[in-house]
């Protein structure tokens, strides 16, 4: 009985190592479109493309949009806090393209144009739209308490997630992407030509130069107090002068790193 038992799991567990590898080769597409306002006369930039298998882009300044997905997945836009419905990919013409137009007030476009950008209310906003991604964890073999089985087994869910092979990479590449965006957005948010401006007084193209090649870590920006940060643009604009004193000229390779950069 216990061979019997054995044989059994072993059968099973083979069977959906087939199963596994099945899915693994689900034919993949890439979808690409243009969202539009609800007349479909101006592209909307930054509407949030959201694929049912987790993984996700946003449409750029044109309003064009490009995302790897298979056929069994579904598709949603979200805008201002809107959802739309999901919208199966094998409906979509991946040749052609499937762009939409939005029903959005316009009123609520034109207070998004007037006021200014709230960088916490962008970031959980953000975070809500790719729940999902941020919590993502790479699927690995749990045992389960088995209370309705009545024994110790493995998680199947957790068995076939674990050889979806190129569905885990798509996930984790999205999710440190995100991830990376967050932190340049944060330092963004902190590390402004206002107040680079009120310290160093350097405007135009001075005020570029300064800002690409003294931009600071993530870590430090995350970490120092308002005060530790203007004491290190004090301390980046005299490292500026010093080097403009020596004949620096700007774009010099060797020059390229700045050890003043914290972190």
């Amino acid at each position: 009985m216990v061979r019997f038992y054995v044989y059994l799991r072993k059968t099973i567990f083979f069977a959906l190592l087939v199963f596994c590898s099945a899915k693994c080769v689900a034919q993949e597409v890439t979808i690409h479109g243009t969202v539009f306002n609800m007349y479909k006369t101006r592209p909307l930039d930054g509407v949030s493309v959201l694929c049912s298998c987790g993984s996700g882009t946003t449409t750029d300044s044109n309003g064009n949009y490009m995302i790897r997905v298979d056929q069994s997945d579904s598709l949603r836009f979200s805008y201002l806090g809107r959802a739309t419905q999901m919208f199966p990919v094998f409906m979509m013409n991946s040749t052609a393209g499937f762009d939409i137009a939005l029903h959005v007030n316009p009123t609520e476009l034109n207070e998004v144009r007037v006021a200014p950008r709230n960088y916490h209310m962008d970031s959980l906003q953000n975070r809500k739209d790719y729940e999902k991604i941020f919590n993502y964890k790479k699927p690995g073999l749990e045992l389960t308490d088995g209370s309705v089985g009545g024994g110790v087994g493995f998680d199947l869910d957790e068995i076939i997630n674990v050889f979806r092979f190129q569905r885990n990479r798509r996930l984790l590449a999205f999710q440190q992407r995100l991830i990376a965006d967050e932190q340049d957005k944060f330092i963004d948010h902190r590390f402004t030509r206002y107040i680079v401006k009120q310290i160093t007084h350097l405007d135009g193209d001075a005020e570029d130069s300064f800002m690409r090649r003294y931009r600071p870590s993530y870590q430090f920006t995350q970490l120092a107090t308002d005060y530790e940060y203007a004491e290190y643009i004090k301390l980046a604009y005299l490292d500026y002068e010093r080097h403009l004193s020596s004949h620096y000229v700007p774009g010099k390779k060797e020059d390229d790193t700045i050890p003043l950069t914290p972190f």
